[in-house]
């Protein structure tokens, strides 16, 4: 299943494949955890706002994405940065959020966003995110990049307090003095009034980018619904500036099973935002290895690894799941048991024909 409205590229996924270099994370004789718990990790703690990451540090398997929780509150602002190494892919789970950001020609875009909208930073691309309104907010973040951390990003206020005052003079035509009072470390979270409900006019004008970073996910009309589920799922066909990621929103009922399935062209990030998710690795020679999450917790399937995910709980379940790869790819396991003849199946696994007519005659995706 994949598709078929962008053409297939080698774009994302894991590099190491190119020269087949055996992954000494994933290749030893049982399979590491594939789980952290990132909303119980200390992170970074600034009043009642924070941010909490999941990189390779953290989750070793975890080499092509890495992840961030990051909550704020009223007036606060995550300020103007830009990442140097990876693009950023944003879910909004609670409250409102605004962001400005810049690209290369100068353009910038301010948007809204609310719970279940998303938006996607290309690489390099400067940004700011602000706390609309009185309440908190909260808002996932994931990176095309495992190594990359959240706290090693290019803060405005970081390198505008260490450059030189009489430098930053004749870059802005302004007096040294002016910087005098500026800060002279990263602020990171900075402190204000809260935003205007209407965004302000940038000082250069209004100078919209060709695309939008902007895409509503869950105010859209489900991609399928299943017995026992539904899926939200957003790549680079429906919103183009994302060119190296897809994002997908899965509901699973109380016993619903995201059968087992493998991805070719990507490896597969998990946020459980409800519920308790098992799932099942499969990582050939005999090894698999079985977790179970709960709300916040992160989980990382390696690119071409099977898996499972069945929900083990009596609430719903309700997971974020992101592929570093723009064009969606999946082959599920009763997909491939109804791509080949009965004869075929029978001397495989040593059956009698008749055994397979019983098999589904096409994709099951989800199951209860």
């Amino acid at each position: 299943m994949f598709s078929m409205t962008i053409p297939i590229s080698s774009e994302g996924g894991h590099t190491s494949f190119h020269n087949n270099v055996p992954d000494p994370v994933t290749s030893g004789a049982e399979l590491p955890t594939f789980k952290f718990e990132l909303e119980k990790s200390q992170g970074r703690v600034d009043g009642a706002s924070y941010g909490k990451e999941a990189t390779v540090a953290q989750l070793p398997i975890s080499k092509d994405i890495a992840g961030v929780s990051m909550r704020m509150e009223q007036g606060v602002m995550r300020e103007l940065h830009w990442h140097a190494t990876a693009a950023e892919w944003g879910f909004v789970t609670e409250g409102r959020v605004r962001t400005t950001v810049i690209d290369p020609a100068g353009c910038s875009e301010t948007n809204d966003f609310e719970a279940g909208d998303l938006w996607y930073f290309p690489r390099g691309h400067g940004h700011v995110i602000e706390t609309l309104g009185k309440d908190l907010c909260h808002f996932i973040l994931v990176f095309d990049n495992g190594y990359f951390s959240e706290f090693g990003t290019f803060s405005i206020s970081d390198w505008i307090g260490h450059a030189p005052k009489e430098l930053l003079a004749k870059n802005f035509g302004v007096p040294a003095s002016t910087f005098d009072s500026f800060p002279k470390q990263e602020v990171y979270f900075a402190r204000g009034n809260i935003p205007p409900e209407i965004p302000a006019r940038p000082l250069q004008g209004w100078k919209p980018p060709p695309l939008t970073h902007k895409y509503s996910l869950l105010s859209q009309k489900p991609f399928e619904t299943f017995p026992g589920g539904i899926e939200w799922r957003v790549d680079g066909s429906q919103f183009p500036i994302s060119t190296t990621m897809t994002g997908v929103v899965l509901e699973m009922e109380p016993g619903a099973l995201r059968e087992l399935h493998w991805h070719p062209n990507a490896s597969e990030w998990q946020y459980v935002l409800s519920g308790q998710l098992c799932v099942t690795l499969f990582g050939s020679k005999g090894r698999w290895r079985q977790e179970t999450f709960s709300k916040g917790d992160v989980g990382y399937i390696p690119q071409g690894m099977g898996h499972s995910l069945e929900n083990v709980g009596t609430e719903t379940v309700r997971v974020l799941i992101v592929f570093n790869n723009a064009h969606y790819q999946t082959i599920d396991l009763s997909q491939w048991i109804a791509g080949n003849p009965t004869d075929i199946l029978a001397t495989n696994f040593g059956q009698d024909p008749s055994v397979f007519e019983k098999f589904p005659r096409k994709d099951v995706f989800m199951t209860k």
